[in-house]
């Protein structure tokens, strides 16, 4: 093995993190950073250095995909033999090897959760079967049972009401129960249980599995997390690596303070930051910093960034003279998708990533429309209504599931077409198929801020930056403010920010309200918040924690506003509590003061 080829092109960050081959190892590796480059490489050393056989390493990531990638990338150093898997994978092996033949594994919720909400009651009947196996997930991924669900929400909120969901989430045990069958969860759940009761099983796997690398560690849960610590068995030779500022799951269970507990875990871990970009131009790692600053890049400068109000976007992507497979239009929500959809269908501009006609609503719709005769208009209302569309939504609509806000937003697209279109059934299902149908597979890619993570691309939009849609209504606002820092940093060169409603208060945390806001420009708040970050961020190095743990940048934002010139200034600001205070506290007086 070369172990030239293995450090070759390495930075000084990159190089401790692959010659640091024992564990613990925690590597903080932020967007851009050439994190799998870094794990494959110190993989490789830990083979050619002689810390480990192939063999007896375990490397762990979230798809079968980035587990391909690895291991070739480790076939291309000359390493062959490292068991690259998900933990799904390797949990399913060792139930097979030490229990046998599990049973069918469900390769997904979805059909038998749709059989059991179709006996809900109206309106519930209608809700997709994805939100519902979401909800499960969420569910056993804490490894709550159906009896303890509903006493450990917390400030949780179903899909459904609380005791349907319950209903739901019994029946759906029982008939897996009854029919032999298991979900994913449950075979994460069988592997812990069979590692804790057999000893001799769990100890021909700890001879066997020495050394543990968990890639995207920061979207581990508590399930997850319980199959490591029985692989480990109280071993520390774990090497975790992640992006606490990327971690953007909590829905199904992820929390990155299993990545962030690392060195409290093993107070002797060794801590490695990647903090060099080596995808995004300066200005967009600029933009990125205002939200985490950590990250640096020496790549030559790029286009200024642009954040305006109402940006035309399907003229600006035909302004850009780059493929149009190398732009990303990013979303928050498949419901707003469906607008972009549209003006993409209008503006010639093909897409992928999404499409009305695939969706539950219209091909339900599609399947009998041919059949009716008469108003076409009527004929797809009362289709819509019957399908539980709510005409005119309560405020409670926005408590609505992202997939049920969807099919809503397509119900209510369809009964628009229709009220202007002239024909019959038949027609106006072939002029959708026409209109909607053709830009499959090719264009700009249009996709949810969720489904952009681990990608990249030469021009990203972000549209709808709005405040009620990121971030979020219903969302945890410092996940919302991980995903639009996601959604910037998918970015290489061109990045476009904008909103057409009430701007988001993630705009005054990039500097646009400091910007726009008379009182703050005048008293030089601009450069206040600047300077309050920079000490920010070298306090956080000293503590050894992200900076958003310090204060967050609405924190900050305020501060540069208001001024303090005391303590008790100081502790009228919202986000600044007695400990803060007493820890922060006149740290920051002196910055205002200088």
């Amino acid at each position: 093995m070369n172990r030239d080829l293995i450090f070759e092109g390495l930075n000084d960050e990159q190089r401790a993190a692959v010659e640091a081959t024992l564990g613990p190892v925690c590597i903080l590796a932020g967007a851009g950073t050439g994190k799998t480059t870094t794990i494959t490489r110190r993989i490789a050393w830990q083979v050619a250095s002689g810390a480990f056989a192939p063999g007896e390493i375990v490397a762990v990531t979230f798809t079968e995909k980035a587990a391909g990638q690895l291991r070739a990338r480790l076939a291309a150093l000359g390493v062959e033999g490292v068991r690259a898997s998900t933990f799904h994978s390797a949990a399913l092996a060792l139930v097979r090897r030490f229990a046998g033949d599990p049973g069918r594994i469900l390769p997904t919720k979805a059909l038998l959760l749709r059989q059991i909400a179709n006996r809900l009651p109206a309106p519930y009947k209608f809700r997709p079967a994805a939100d519902l196996a979401t909800e499960v997930e969420w569910a056993k991924n804490r490894r709550l049972t159906p009896a303890a669900y509903g006493s450990s929400l917390g400030g949780h909120e179903p899909p459904i009401p609380v005791d349907l969901m319950v209903r739901v989430y019994r029946e759906y045990e029982r008939r897996k129960a009854e029919a032999g069958q298991l979900d994913f969860e449950d075979l994460l759940e069988r592997a812990v249980t069979l590692l804790a009761e057999d000893l001799a099983a769990a100890s021909l796997v700890r001879e066997r599995w020495l050394a543990f690398t968990v890639d995207e560690y920061q979207d581990v849960n508590l399930l997850q997390q319980a199959l490591l610590d029985q692989w480990l068995g109280g071993r520390d030779e774990l090497c975790a690596v992640g992006d606490d500022w990327q971690s953007i799951y909590g829905f199904t269970g992820a929390s990155p303070s299993w990545l962030l507990g690392l060195p409290q875990r093993f107070p002797h871990a060794r801590v490695v930051r990647l903090e060099e970009s080596y995808r995004s131009t300066p200005q967009v790692i600029a933009v990125a910093n205002k939200l985490a600053p950590k990250l640096r890049t020496a790549l030559a400068d790029g286009p200024e960034v642009e954040i305006a109000p109402a940006v035309d976007i399907p003229a600006r992507i035909r302004e850009l003279a780059i493929p149009l497979e190398e732009i990303a239009v990013l979303v928050r929500t498949n419901a707003r998708a469906v607008d972009y959809e549209e003006a993409f269908h209008d503006a010639g501009i093909p897409f992928q990533g999404v499409s009305l006609l695939d969706r539950d609503a219209s091909r339900r719709l599609l399947r009998v429309l041919p059949r009716e005769e008469g108003s076409v208009a009527e004929a797809v209302r009362r289709l819509a209504l019957a399908e539980g569309w709510l005409e005119h939504p309560s405020p409670a609509a926005q408590k609505l599931g992202d997939r049920e806000q969807t099919r809503q937003a397509d119900l209510a697209r369809l009964v628009r077409l229709a009220a202007a279109f002239e024909g019959t059934g038949a027609e106006f299902a072939a002029s959708l198929r026409e209109r909607f149908g053709a830009s499959a597979g090719k264009g700009v890619h249009l996709l949810t801020l969720h489904r952009a993570k681990g990608l990249e691309f030469d021009a990203v939009f972000l549209p709808r930056l709005d405040e009620g849609e990121l971030p979020i209504r219903r969302g945890d606002v410092d996940e919302e403010r991980r995903l639009l820092y996601v959604g910037i940093t998918r970015a290489r060169r061109h990045l476009v920010i904008t909103w057409s409603g009430k701007p988001s208060r993630f705009l005054k945390e990039i500097g646009i309200g400091a910007a726009s806001n008379p009182v703050a420009a005048a008293a030089g708040g601009g450069r206040i918040f600047d300077a309050l970050k920079q000490w920010r961020l070298e306090r956080s190095r000293e503590d050894e924690v992200p900076p958003y743990v310090v204060f967050h940048n609405t924190t900050l934002a305020e501060i540069a506003e208001r001024q303090p010139r005391s303590l008790a200034e100081l502790a009228l600001i919202p986000g600044i509590g007695p400990t803060k205070l007493e820890r922060y506290g006149q740290d920051v007086l002196r910055v205002l003061a200088a």
